[in-house]
């Protein structure tokens, strides 16, 4: 096999490749019941694509989490895309993305447009108990990841520390700090310690050539550099507004709420929306299913520059994805090259560590500081968790009966 020719080998205990169409409805159903922002997706990702489906192995997952977090962009758009290229090839990572992202997308351009969504105590209660669901969801992750990553004191220890320093420095710096300090110590301590449950590496390999690596990272390199000179020669409103939306995906870590306030410097601080439209559609897109960054998609139909409308949220949309599916690709192949190393696997062991230390923490906050604000969300929490650990059933069934706690609280005055 040369440098470019594409490794398809699979996980090991893993199921084999899989169809487009499989891909697409898994995570079409996915996007329309993952609630809580982006690592409440990661929980939603893991029980049904990992601990159900059995795409990837829990190393390969917490592996490709890890790697997601040291790149730009949206993390867990980018684990799902990742996970559509490795079961179905390029076609799976396209269809990963839309089918997650669509559902989300359509509903904020049709709030753009001025349907009123979420009011009353029917829709905050809705929201109050969708919220509530993830903080079930996400412990249901930490709960079984811990089992299989943290297996021992040396790996438990890392996540505790991770979960210290997450939570101390809040934001992308912190859980890019952790991880980092989590690599370290594995290189350190993790070296001799075979890998918990596996019965080889496991590792996962994606279908991403040398050459299409190098492609997608030069294009990153040109986009980022050359858009905002072409936009601004040719004074396309078009183009100024996919460079707006390209710059705020590839300069921020950490994704969803981080995102934050480089789209209202290139929107808000331009003109192009109010601070009113803007904070409207911030607070709508907390709501919605799927991922944060389709915040893009309302700006887009809002913004007075470019076309506006449907195509302006294309176009915004696209722009806001691309530079990290980018740098996804361009790392992806060397990724698969130096998983094969000892010295790798080991700083991988403890980097998995530190994932499982950051989502421990930010089940606490933001959001079981911000979901349980009194008993009764405490006991619909408490609820969730044992329906989808004792009681397995899946997600989606879980959402319902969470969405439906909310209303009911809501509806008496509870909390």
């Amino acid at each position: 096999m040369t440098a470019d020719e594409p490794d398809t080998t699979s996980s090991a205990s893993v199921a084999a490749r899989g169809s487009v169409w499989e891909v697409f409805w898994a995570f079409l159903r996915l996007g329309v019941t993952s609630f809580g922002g982006p690592i409440a997706h990661l929980g939603y990702f893991r029980d049904d694509l990992v601990a159900r489906r059995r795409w990837m192995t829990d190393k390969a997952y917490a592996d490709l989490v890890a790697l997601c977090q040291f790149l730009p962009g949206p993390a867990s758009s980018q684990v799902g895309f990742a996970m559509g290229l490795h079961r179905a090839g390029a076609l799976g990572a396209v269809a990963a993305f839309l089918a997650f992202t669509l559902p989300s997308a359509i509903l904020m351009v049709a709030f753009a447009f001025g349907a009123a969504l979420f009011e009353g105590v029917i829709g905050e209660g809705l929201l109050t108990g969708l919220k509530i669901v993830a903080v079930a969801i996400v412990a249901q992750a930490v709960w079984g990841m811990a089992r299989t990553l943290t297996p021992d004191a040396r790996r438990a220890s890392v996540a505790v520390v991770a979960a210290v320093i997450a939570l101390l420095l809040a934001g992308s710096i912190g859980q890019v700090l952790a991880i980092v300090l989590g690599a370290l110590a594995g290189l350190i301590l993790c070296r001799s310690q075979p890998v918990a449950g596996l019965g080889d590496t496991g590792l996962t390999r994606f279908p991403v050539s040398r050459r299409v690596g190098v492609v997608s990272l030069s294009a990153f390199v040109v986009i980022l550099l050359g858009m905002p000179v072409l936009a601004a020669l040719t004074g396309n409103g078009s183009l100024s507004v996919f460079d707006t939306f390209f710059r705020a995906g590839a300069l921020v870590f950490g994704g969803g709420h981080v995102v934050l306030p480089l789209l209202q410097a290139g929107v808000v601080e331009t003109g192009w929306v109010t601070p009113e439209q803007f904070l409207a559609g911030y607070g709508a897109v907390q709501a919605m299913p799927g991922p944060l960054f389709t915040f893009a998609a309302y700006l887009g139909t809002l913004a007075t520059v470019g076309p506006g409308g449907v195509l302006g949220a294309a176009v915004a949309l696209t722009a806001i994805f691309l530079p990290g599916f980018l740098l996804l690709v361009g790392v992806l192949p060397f990724w698969n090259a130096l998983q094969t190393r000892t010295w790798m696997q080991a700083l991988m062991r403890g980097a998995n560590a530190a994932v499982v230390g950051i989502l421990g923490a930010a089940l606490y906050d933001p959001l079981f500081t911000t979901s349980i604000i009194g008993p009764g969300s405490f006991s619909l929490a408490l609820a969730c968790f044992v329906l989808l650990i004792s009681w397995r059933l899946p997600p989606w069934a879980v959402v319902l009966v969470g969405g439906a706690g909310g209303i009911l609280l809501a509806a008496l005055g509870a909390h």
